[in-house]
């Protein structure tokens, strides 16, 4: 059987920590930054873990078991 391809946009977008989660950047960073606060784009600059009601697609993506 031939090796599962790791989906190219995952492997962008995600990064696995040492403890094995997967991280990943917020939405709405990209552009139309003048009205937002700099509380919000502060928070939104950090790295966050993708839900554990997301983490089995996520990994299927990367072609993880």
């Amino acid at each position: 059987m031939p090796k599962m391809k790791t989906n190219a946009g995952a492997k962008k977008r995600f990064k696995l920590t040492g403890s094995g989660k997967i991280k990943r950047k917020h939405a709405y960073m990209s552009h139309i930054l003048t009205k937002k606060s700099k509380k919000r784009k502060r928070n939104l600059s950090y790295f966050t873990t993708v839900n554990k009601a997301d983490e089995k697609n996520v990994k299927l993506l990367l072609a993880m078991k």
